[in-house]
């Protein structure tokens, strides 16, 4: 439906490994995920904090911000996930695929 926000979220699980998601509300899908009632992934591995979240306006933005993310590398993840640098990061992986989307020919 369109303007629906939707969020794409990176939160650290128990184990140190980082878990990338989306939702349209974050708290709630987070207490889904500590109850072992979230992804198969983060079963066993809460309780999860989160580490960054980036606003989107439609669900299929935030589907692909969340696929651009998993991309990354470990590393990438990790410094997605840094408090200080993070925010400016993700806002620019966001409008690069934002700019591919943009970029796409119409069928």
């Amino acid at each position: 439906m369109p303007g629906e926000v939707w969020y794409v979220y990176l939160a650290r699980c128990s184990d140190g490994s980082l878990y990338c998601g989306v939702a349209r509300n974050v708290a709630e899908r987070i207490a889904k995920h500590d109850a072992g009632k979230g992804a198969k992934y983060t079963r066993g591995r809460g309780p999860l904090v989160v580490q960054a979240v980036r606003k989107c306006m439609s669900h299929g933005m935030a589907l692909r911000l969340e696929l651009a993310v998993k991309r990354l590398s470990r590393d990438g993840k990790e410094r997605l996930a840094d408090t200080v640098d993070g925010v400016k990061r993700f806002r620019a992986l966001q409008r690069s695929v934002g700019s591919a989307q943009q970029r796409k020919p119409v069928e």
